[in-house]
């Protein structure tokens, strides 16, 4: 694909279902007792992917318009063993929580996944698990394929989290659904809590409390009986990014995203939008089906160069790719601190950072876990080729990055895209953008 420099953007739009939520709607409607109606869920290919394993769990799950779907839930503990392995694509997050509900079954289930998912490590996920009563065998590195036994009588587990991970997290407590008693989680940063809201929306007993160093405890009442709900998906902050990005360095540009989620614990992108100088505003903020939702007005700015602090990693994991592309167009140096984790995402991103952005033209360097970029103060060079990495966040941040460079870029494989954000090339160029299939 290839995108070439762009006059100012222009409009509204309308971005896609929150990947994070829709995968979690599904899961946890198929285990409510009861029809779930879901309103705004995200159709790209990992969360289909979510939709058609839980067919394989014998859960029956139904489309019955563009984002309209419904669930037939199963209940806590109510699956049915899968008649073949249950492929997840390249989808990280529908892998990993499936793997706590999983644990609730007293028979096994085979879990594999594309390339990319193939080499991400599974351990953190398998280590808590173990521990509760799920056997599990892995390929080395705890990697897929994968084979997982869980039990129907779990232990309830009190489990410190290494390094803070909303889909670890997320795992343990939907396996702690099914044991008796208390399931307990601390992780020493606060990480998206959208399964915490949704548990609470489904009917679980679940408390929050303040943990040491800021972190936080979070406490489940197992065997609950959860009860189907309505819900309706707000638009992804993760996909937001892309357009909000785009209109901050494509000089003379405004817009207008509607109903974006803005969960407190998402929010690291635009603390440092606007410490950057971005001309960012939330505008009419309101809760649905327990998320905060606003529409996000945002405008060219002249941005400049900021340090991003460590402890900011867990609130926008996802959007490091885009926001090492405003700090190529900003003034002066930026320094992404701590953000070693993103070299275990789709890809390796922390390599395809620094690797995109040379090919840009962009002065770029590690040092440790730190990514150190000098900041162009207006558009870079670009005519670079940029491989995605079979990764949908580095292929969409390299084609922003080319609507505000002089020569445009070009990235070597769009497929993945699919996989969070379809109409993409379709949205960004209904608002100005120059991006087309080469």
């Amino acid at each position: 694909m290839i995108s070439e420099p762009s006059d100012s953007l222009s409009g509204e739009a309308t971005l896609p279902g929150d990947k994070s939520i829709s995968h979690r709607a599904l899961i946890l409607g198929a285990l409510a007792v009861g029809e779930t109606r879901i309103d705004g869920l995200l159709e790209g290919g990992d969360v289909m992917a979510t939709a058609r394993a839980l067919g394989e769990f014998g859960v029956e799950v139904a489309r019955d318009g563009p984002g309209a779907w419904r669930v037939w839930g199963a209940g806590v503990g109510g699956f049915q063993e899968p008649a073949r392995q249950l492929d997840l694509g390249n989808a990280g997050t529908a892998v990993r929580l499936l793997m706590g509900v999983a644990a609730q079954h007293p028979f096994t289930s085979f879990f594999s996944g594309d390339d990319s998912l193939g080499n991400r490590p599974m351990g953190r996920v398998a280590e808590p698990l173990r521990q509760m009563g799920a056997r599990i065998e892995a390929r080395s590195g705890c990697r897929l394929p994968l084979a997982l036994t869980g039990s129907s009588e779990l232990l309830p587990l009190s489990y410190t989290l290494p390094v803070a991970s909303a889909q670890v997290k997320s795992a343990v407590l939907l396996a702690g659904l099914a044991a008796p008693g208390e399931t307990a989680i601390v992780e020493p940063a606060p990480s998206r809590d959208h399964s915490e809201r949704m548990l609470r929306h489904f009917g679980a007993e679940l408390r929050v409390e303040d943990a040491a160093a800021g972190g936080r405890r979070i406490v489940l009442s197992g065997q609950p009986e959860l009860s189907a709900r309505a819900l309706s998906i707000p638009a992804d902050i993760s996909s937001a990014a892309f357009a909000l990005a785009a209109a901050l360095i494509v000089p003379g540009s405004q817009l207008l995203l509607r109903n974006v989620g803005v969960n407190p614990f998402r929010g690291g992108l635009l603390d440092c939008v606007r410490e950057m100088g971005g001309a960012v505003e939330l505008q009419g903020a309101k809760e649905i089906s327990g998320e905060p939702v606003a529409d996000i007005a945002v405008s060219a700015s002249k941005l400049h160069g900021i340090d991003v602090p460590a402890a900011r990693v867990p609130s926008m994991i996802d959007e490091f790719p885009i926001l090492a592309v405003l700090a190529a167009c900003a003034e002066g140096p930026s320094r992404l601190a701590g953000v070693g984790e993103l070299r275990h995402k789709e890809s390796d991103r922390f390599a395809a950072i620094l690797a995109g952005l040379s090919a840009a033209g962009v002065q770029v360097a590690a040092e440790g876990d730190d990514i150190l970029i000098t900041g162009m103060a207006g558009p870079p060079p670009g005519g670079g080729e940029i491989e995605s990495c079979l990764d949908h966040r580095i292929a969409m941040a390299f084609l922003v990055l080319g609507m505000a460079t002089a020569r445009g870029m070009t990235i070597d494989d769009g497929a993945p895209i699919a996989t969070s954000f379809p109409a993409f090339a379709e949205l960004m160029n209904g608002l100005g953008g120059r991006i087309r299939h080469g």
